[in-house]
């Protein structure tokens, strides 16, 4: 991977700086192994609490029986994209002034010359390695972002020197660990944590490369749950013609173009958002403390409006249903309501929560630090958040690197509508919009460094329309058929 280049000079839309890869092993000796790396890559997901990574290894010098490789070594290194401004536009894992990765793995060793060994150098975060080595006994009281401040911070578990990014939550509560590990601990305070000013249930914990991050799905949308949040970057399917003369700036257009995209998923699985509680959901809470129970259900067409959305974070602007709330099905003759749509069906999928009172000598419930009653209602509202999420719609782009990205940033998708009579550009009206990157793989080579993202939304860009059609009744009539009846006279021999 030799590249030499002037410092923060960019020459194509991919450049990369990228000056060393630095060794180290557990003795003490380093050594820059930059000429002998294939690939690099970094992985970061907003399902992840921790970076991972590799690195492809064509080693001629037998490095890994001098250097005694075998596991716990360091990986440093400083990987920017040229030209980019500022501290958060730089991959920073070297030793001086960054967070070096840790090695916990070797596979794929194999000779492929004599002489030569092809080998994967697998590495984590420092805390990655930290949570595998402890464990979390002990109550938190108060805000609940707070327990996560001392448990990221705690020397005596994940000991973080990172920044932590986090959203203020909006619940206090008495929470116990239970001897689990730092990721768990969090993770668990994640599922119960509400926003201060939204109303989303349910925190993402993970881990960037500029960072760790504890915040909700409407905080990556939306600012302080009112406001729509500026895009952090526009892409394009496009052809980059580097001929055409109306573009000025190709190097920017470049960075703007999809090489390649797909969507691995789309919103329109209704069989399977219908059974994770994406539309209906009932849940049921029994109250142990005075033996009663309420049940709460979910509508996801009358819900709607009370949490943010990928394409309706701010005031107005609110039915971009991922799904029509349109008539599916005939209702049931004894039944007022004369239509029924997906969101009508509340038990496609049932939940039993057992909830307490007093369980701290406070009245408030198991679940959320709030009134017990809000229990279901939150709970309900938390699966069907997040069944949005990864049952929704889901892209796959492939981009030229841009180390200024990270998972949980909003960017802008313009696909053009594959109407043939398209000539002005119009776009997609569901699938193109705003979508929020999920997952990142930094790939970088010796020629180029590209970017696959993952991305989701959980609506569309324009609703979908409305209309008062409802699925005209069966006349049939249902009949039953006796065989026992029908095959009486049949002689048995």
């Amino acid at each position: 991977m030799a590249t030499y280049k002037i410092p923060d000079s960019i020459e194509f839309a991919g450049d990369y700086d990228l000056k060393n890869i630095f060794l180290h092993n557990h003795v003490g000796e380093v050594i820059d192994i930059k000429n002998l790396v294939q690939e690099l890559n970094i992985y970061e997901s907003i399902y992840k609490n921790a970076l991972t990574g590799s690195l492809v290894i064509v080693d001629a010098q037998n490095l890994i029986a001098k250097l005694e490789i075998q596991g716990t070594e360091r990986i440093s290194f400083t990987l920017s994209t040229p030209g980019a401004i500022g501290d958060r536009s730089v991959i920073n894992a070297s030793e001086a002034t960054g967070h070096p990765f840790h090695v916990y793995k070797i596979t794929d060793r194999k000779q492929i010359a004599p002489g030569t060994l092809l080998y994967t150098l697998h590495f984590g975060s420092r805390e990655f390695m930290r949570n595998l080595r402890t464990k979390v006994s002990q109550a938190y009281e108060g805000r609940l972002d707070r327990a996560v401040h001392q448990i990221m911070f705690d020397d005596n578990y994940l000991d973080s020197k990172k920044e932590l990014t986090f959203e203020p939550c909006g619940n206090n509560d008495k929470v116990v660990i239970p001897n689990l590990r730092p990721f768990d601990a969090i993770n668990m305070i994640a599922s119960k944590s509400l926003p201060e000013k939204s109303s989303g249930v349910g925190y993402y914990f993970y881990e960037t490369t500029k960072g760790f991050h504890f915040r909700s799905w409407d905080n990556m949308i939306s600012v302080n749950g009112r406001h729509t949040r500026d895009t952090k970057q526009e892409f394009y399917y496009m052809p980059m013609n580097i001929t055409d003369p109306t573009i000025e700036d190709k190097i920017n257009h470049d960075y703007k173009s999809v090489e390649s995209y797909r969507f691995i998923n789309n919103f329109h699985d209704v069989a399977a958002n219908t059974l994770g509680g994406t539309y209906g959901h009932r849940v049921i809470t029994h109250n142990l403390f005075d033996k009663s129970y309420n049940i709460e259900d979910y509508h996801y067409h009358d819900d709607f409006v009370f949490s943010k959305h990928s394409e309706s974070a701010g005031r107005g602007d609110l039915e971009k249903y991922a799904i029509a709330e349109s008539n599916v099905d005939e209702r049931p003759h004894n039944t007022v309501k004369n239509t029924s749509s997906v969101s009508d069906y509340a038990e496609s999928r049932v939940s039993l929560q057992s909830t307490t009172q007093f369980l701290h000598n406070e009245e408030t419930g198991a679940g959320y630090g709030l009134d017990v009653l809000q229990d279901g209602k939150q709970l309900g509202k938390r699966v069907a958040q997040q069944s949005q999420v990864i049952q929704g719609t889901a892209l796959k782009l492939t981009v030229k690197g841009q180390s200024y990205l990270e998972c949980g940033d909003l960017i802008e998708f313009k696909l053009r509508s594959v109407d043939e009579k398209n000539t002005d550009g119009k776009e997609d009206p569901q699938y193109a919009g705003k979508y929020v990157i999920t997952k990142i793989r930094h790939q970088i080579n010796p020629e180029k460094y590209t970017m696959v993202l993952e991305c989701a939304k959980d609506s569309v860009k324009s609703g979908y329309s409305q209309s008062d059609f409802k699925i005209p009744a069966n006349r049939n009539i249902s009949t039953l058929r006796n065989t026992y009846e029908e095959e009486e006279g049949i002689v048995d021999y």
